[in-house]
């Protein structure tokens, strides 16, 4: 993606180097190009660098050089709230919750087990369709941060159809037991990069989802993961 920004304080040839040099150390940042003339930053990145970010790469906001948005959406990039940035996700929660209800509720009451089950299948059938999307993509960026596909490039492309195989075996109640350990174990070990990443600050785009709504990586990803990671050991323990 590329981004063009207001950048002041510039005053001479010696200033753009360091202000391009000086950008051009944020991960992601893939190529820069800087005018004191136009008072600009033209900057490609593989994924959305935050605007303060930006600022803290050119000394913070006592610096000489501040950096500001000049594209409309690069300015609603940075003021969209926690419910804009995750409504994809909220909205995907929110039907497989609701059809999960609609489907367990027996006697008068929520059948836990099976609203389980069918939670599971619905969101294991839903991510794994964003994903074969694009495959590719979602391939690419899992490799960014997941323990296995780092050192396993195939690995993503693999995961993909492993949602797919839970999902289909969840929905028709295949080998309960079987499959509810795989979930466990493909699961805690998928968990361990996006905690990795987060923990460090790493701003990545979500590979689930973050192909199609270009959503970053954070700590909803990691509540995803241990939705799953918990349902399957409780439906282990009451098997």
């Amino acid at each position: 993606m590329t981004h063009t920004y207001q950048l002041t304080g510039m005053t001479c040839s010696s200033c753009e180097n360091k202000v391009k040099n000086n950008l051009l150390v944020l991960p992601d940042v893939t190529a820069v190009e800087v005018s004191k003339d136009t008072h600009s930053a033209t900057i490609i990145m593989n994924q959305h660098v935050a605007l303060n970010a930006l600022q803290q790469a050119l000394g913070g906001s006592e610096s000489k050089y501040q950096i500001s948005a000049t594209e409309h959406k690069e300015i609603l990039e940075e003021t969209k709230s926690w419910v804009e940035t995750y409504k994809p996700i909220l909205l995907i929660f929110g039907y497989v919750t609701a059809v999960s209800l609609l489907v367990s509720w027996q006697d008068n009451a929520v059948n836990f087990m099976v609203f389980m089950r069918i939670f599971m299948a619905g969101f294991f059938l839903t991510f794994s369709f964003f994903k074969l999307l694009n495959l590719k993509a979602f391939a690419e960026s899992y490799a960014m941060y997941d323990i296995v596909a780092k050192k396993f490039n195939a690995w993503g492309y693999i995961y993909a159809f492993i949602e797919l195989g839970l999902g289909l075996s969840f929905a028709l109640n295949l080998s309960p037991v079987v499959v509810n350990w795989v979930t466990l174990i493909v699961m805690t070990v998928s968990v361990l990069g996006v905690l990795e990443s987060v923990l460090n600050k790493k701003k990545i785009q979500c590979a689930c989802l973050g192909a199609v709504f270009n959503l970053p990586m954070s700590t909803v990803t990691i509540v995803e993961d241990a939705i799953m990671i918990a349902m399957s050991a409780a439906m282990l323990v009451l098997m």
